[in-house]
């Protein structure tokens, strides 16, 4: 059987498939953006914080993917259902580019222009909502970018916990040792990243002139 005939013979399942790994990888990464750019912010506001958090999401970081899915499973209400597990664990490793880069890009701000807003009067929240997250905010868009094609390629593993999504065709495929079911998971999850890469690289170079704008 050609990998075309097994993706017409199993259209549906694929379809199922997808969505599942487009939820586990949306929620995923919508939560890590809740919690890493808030951090990000936090550690330019207070340097001491800046060793601790960047550390803990550089060791996440580290950390084999099955390991943390074994690490987490003992966790109450969280492994009790793989989906949970799975969405868990993804979001600890997308936090570390959307921390590190909201930190690099507001600190990459001009002081002189920060400088210019404090002698408008402007406070500390108006400085940082009104002036160094719009300059920052095409750096923390490539923070995005690399979470969600980081975590869309973590999600094929787990389907090793019964989470779902395309990884189910890649565990099968390597289970029955079929090159075609491999595929059938390894392709859409390739296209999906190649999109979000894309799509989120043209939303950064968007909102970059804007910066430079600002900037004059």
């Amino acid at each position: 059987m050609s990998f075309w005939q097994f993706v017409l013979q199993n259209r549906t399942e694929m379809l199922q498939l997808t969505l599942e790994h487009l939820w586990l990888v949306g929620l995923s990464t919508l939560i890590a953006m809740l919690i890493g750019i808030p951090l990000g912010i936090l550690i330019t506001r207070w340097p001491v914080l800046n060793k601790p958090i960047l550390g803990s999401a550089n060791i996440i970081q580290t950390i084999p993917s099955l390991a943390l899915f074994g690490f987490l499973l003992p966790a109450p209400w969280i492994g009790a259902r793989a989906d949970r597990l799975a969405i868990l664990a993804l979001t600890l490793y997308a936090l570390l580019p959307l921390i590190r880069n909201t930190y690099t890009g507001i600190k990459g701000v001009d002081r002189a222009v920060i400088e210019a807003a404090r002698g408008m009067g402007m406070t500390d929240r108006q400085i940082l909502f009104n002036v160094e997250l719009p300059l920052a905010v095409s750096v923390i868009i490539a923070g995005v970018r690399v979470a969600a094609v980081i975590t869309i390629g973590l999600a094929t593993i787990a389907a090793a916990i019964g989470a779902g999504g395309l990884g189910e065709f890649i565990f099968r495929g390597l289970a029955m040792v079929n090159n075609q079911v491999i595929l059938a998971g390894a392709i859409p999850a390739a296209l999906m990243a190649l999109l979000a890469d894309t799509s989120l690289g043209w939303l950064e170079k968007r909102l970059t002139p804007y910066n430079h704008a600002v900037f004059q």
